[in-house]
């Protein structure tokens, strides 16, 4: 392809050809022009001059531009129209980066997509090359680890979530933990906010009691709760499980923690030690006993479940005097400087007092144990 002449040339040209002392044709031989060339730069100079009708160099790069500046706007109002319509769907979106895929395939420009929505090219670029960072996976499987030890125990907030991470081999810091249970709204059933008047959640079994603690036989009826107290390191939960028809605690577990698994340990600890058959356990609606977890233990154990209504100690009542013995024979004795320590009394004082040494009326002046072994040894004879 030929080159063009510098614009000098051509004004230099154009005055000779206007002085008119030679034809055209002579002056585009002399030159070194075709001829057709030589007519053409008279036409345009003539127009440029006013001399001729016609649009000027610098109209056409004015229009050139205000071409430009309109279809710059109109891709802008199109990026916009579809931005909103692409926000008012039902699932929001996370990231605006689909849309400028979309937009490029109507032939809209990737960077004026980005400018008007106001991130860079480079960040499209590189999530088109990884759609999902190793940052959005590793946040999946955080989520997904959070959501089943909040299902374990649903008072645990993102604090508590963030500890128990460690034990799953999951590395996180506190303020990613947070901002992904905010995201996903995961967060403690105690948690409450102002003016809300929540309730606690709904029970996951009917009463089958109705404050009729009597049992005509041994693990037809069960009674569970959950109880704590401090220590000089920290609090210690206990969870029993007392048979309504001697008194005895079937079952029970102690630990540092009031999640789920301590219910599920001592349902599990008096199923093993008792064997029972269709027996209702009966709780009030705390979070732990509500846990999926306890739900399962009861169900494959073939147990029947009950829980009183809300804010009612009265429909646990037979349980809530257990732990006022257990209050003032052992908590409130002395102040306990460690967890093992107070465990130990705890234990002790079940197994050895309140099981073989400590008498009751309703139970003709017998203790659990006694009871439970005359009344084996009737049923035997």
């Amino acid at each position: 392809m030929p080159k063009a002449f510098p614009p000098e040339f051509r004004r230099d040209v154009v005055a000779v050809a206007r002085k008119g002392q030679a034809p055209v044709s002579q002056i585009a031989r002399d030159f070194g022009v075709s001829e057709s060339c030589l007519h053409r730069w008279l036409k345009v100079a003539d127009v440029q001059d006013g001399v001729r009708a016609g649009t000027t160099a610098d109209q056409s790069v004015e229009l050139r531009e205000a071409k430009k500046r309109v279809r710059l706007l109109e891709q802008e109002n199109e990026i916009l129209r579809r931005a909103a319509a692409y926000f008012a769907r039902d699932n929001q979106p996370k990231m605006m980066y689909p849309l400028v895929l979309d937009l490029a395939a109507d032939a809209i420009p990737v960077a004026v997509t980005c400018r008007v929505l106001g991130f860079s090219k480079q960040g499209f670029y590189a999530w088109r090359r990884e759609p999902v960072t190793q940052r959005d996976w590793d946040d999946a499987h955080l989520v997904n680890a959070a959501r089943a030890i909040h299902d374990d125990d649903p008072t645990f907030g993102y604090r508590f979530i963030a500890d128990e991470l460690g034990e799953w081999g999951i590395r996180a810091g506190e303020n990613r933990v947070a901002r992904l249970c905010s995201s996903h709204r995961i967060m403690s059933v105690t948690h409450r906010r102002r003016g809300s008047g929540k309730t606690p959640g709904p029970a996951v079994h009917d009463d089958l009691v109705h404050r009729n603690f009597t049992a005509a036989g041994p693990n037809q009826l069960w009674l569970t709760d959950i109880t704590e107290h401090p220590t000089g390191e920290g609090k210690l939960y206990l969870c029993a499980i007392k048979d309504v028809y001697s008194g005895r605690i079937v079952g029970y577990s102690i630990d540092s923690r009031m999640k789920a698994r301590l219910a599920v340990s001592a349902l599990r600890n008096a199923v093993a030690l008792r064997n029972p058959h269709a027996t209702i356990v009966h709780s009030d609606r705390g979070s732990q006993f509500r846990s999926a977890a306890f739900v399962r233990t009861i169900k494959h154990a073939g147990l029947a479940g009950s829980m009183g209504r809300v804010g009612s100690a009265g429909d646990n009542a037979a349980m809530e005097s257990f732990f006022a013995l257990v209050q003032k024979n052992v908590l409130n004795r002395r102040r306990w400087e460690t967890r093992e320590e107070l465990r130990l009394a705890i234990v002790t004082w079940i197994e050895k007092t309140y099981h073989r040494r400590r008498r009751q009326r309703r139970l003709g002046r017998l203790t659990p144990i006694e009871y439970e072994t005359l009344h084996q040894v009737a049923l035997a004879a």
